[in-house]
């Protein structure tokens, strides 16, 4: 029973993504800049320039905490679960408790010389550097347990999986596959394109399948059981900066970059199912569009795939630097000062 009611929220969610129109709430969530965005059980976290991480609620798009960095270096990376946040900065990792806000965790500096990505899994977290090394660390006592040689070039992405895989991207195209347990390459794979580099990284629990976006606009899908292609589709004559879809949802993928529109791909094929724009020149009505300067509740729709980019206005399709997938929902950062929530009906 509880296997056929996901089976039916995942249906739901699928077909959300297909429809001609969302509703997209936008709030001012900093003073700066927003590079990073995250959302999980209902929760959003942001981070931007002003070196403050914030945690709003997705149903009422309030901030709930704050998170504050003390030594002010900029955040670089981070993710979070039920009880705590682990962020990366150019040369620490830190964790604060979810709850309390408090610090609770930084390694010593001058372990790495500049992290670029990271991920965790409990007790340990993986940091991409810039000297092309993957560095392991226990998260409770700060210590490098183990250094794994990935790339000629930095890790400019991570990804992990429960099975004590890591996965880091690097700008010639390459993705090496190794042991985090024991720090053993297992595989190398590459793009079919050379004048290409990975951007970000995705991991599908459900079916075993890597998918990858790239500086020239490219998504990639890898099959795990064979370290080979599955397929490679460029879906932007841009940047992919982010890629993601739902744990439990082995269907869609969402895909976002400098173009500015909100993508759907099929995660078997690679297709494109919908692309996405806003449309700020229809303002919903609402308690949210008019109560407060820094909020904003408006229509993005759905445009075919005749429409070429280039005739899209800028302010309909602003950069898309980081998002994230909830049920029937996208959050996404645009390097502003503002996130966008996209809910799908």
């Amino acid at each position: 029973m509880k296997r056929y009611f996901e089976n039916l929220a995942m249906e739901q969610h699928r077909l959300s993504f297909l429809g001609s129109s969302a509703d997209v709430h936008q709030w001012r969530g900093h003073s700066s800049r927003i590079a990073l965005c995250r959302m999980k059980r209902g929760l959003i976290l942001s981070g931007a320039e002003d070196k403050v991480m914030r945690l709003w609620s997705v149903e009422r798009c309030k901030c709930l905490k704050e998170y504050f960095n003390f030594n002010k270096n900029t955040i670089v990376d981070y993710d979070f679960d039920e009880n705590k946040i682990v962020g990366l900065t150019d040369s620490q990792i830190c964790i604060w408790a979810l709850k309390s806000g408090k610090g609770i965790f930084r390694s010593h500096e001058g372990i790495f010389t500049r992290g670029i990505c990271m991920g965790y899994i409990d007790p340990e977290a993986v940091v991409g550097c810039d000297d092309g090394s993957a560095r392991v660390f226990d998260m409770y006592s700060g210590r490098c347990t183990r250094i794994i040689r990935m790339h000629g070039a930095p890790v400019s992405c991570l990804a992990l999986t429960e099975d004590q895989l890591v996965f880091g991207g690097s700008n010639f195209g390459t993705v090496t596959v190794a042991d985090f347990s024991t720090g053993e390459q297992l595989a190398s794979m590459k793009s079919s394109f050379s004048h290409t580099g990975m951007k970000s990284l995705c991991f599908s629990t459900r079916s075993h399948l890597l998918y990858g976006g790239s500086t020239s606009g490219y998504v990639h899908c890898w099959d795990l059981r064979t370290f080979r292609p599955l397929w490679e589709t460029r879906v932007s004559p841009n940047v992919i900066y982010s890629i993601h879809h739902l744990a439990c949802d082995s269907s869609t993928l969402a895909v976002g970059g400098l173009d500015g529109i909100l993508r759907i791909l099929n995660q078997n094929t690679g297709e494109t199912l919908s692309r996405f724009i806003l449309n700020p020149s229809t303002k919903l009505d609402g308690s949210t569009s008019t109560s407060s300067p820094f909020k904003m509740k408006i229509n993005a729709k759905a445009i075919s795939s005749d429409i070429e980019i280039h005739n899209i206005p800028r302010n309909q399709r602003p950069p898309i630097t980081c998002l994230a997938v909830g049920l029937k929902k996208i959050v996404s950062a645009h390097n502003e000062k503002y996130l966008s929530l996209w809910r799908f009906h």
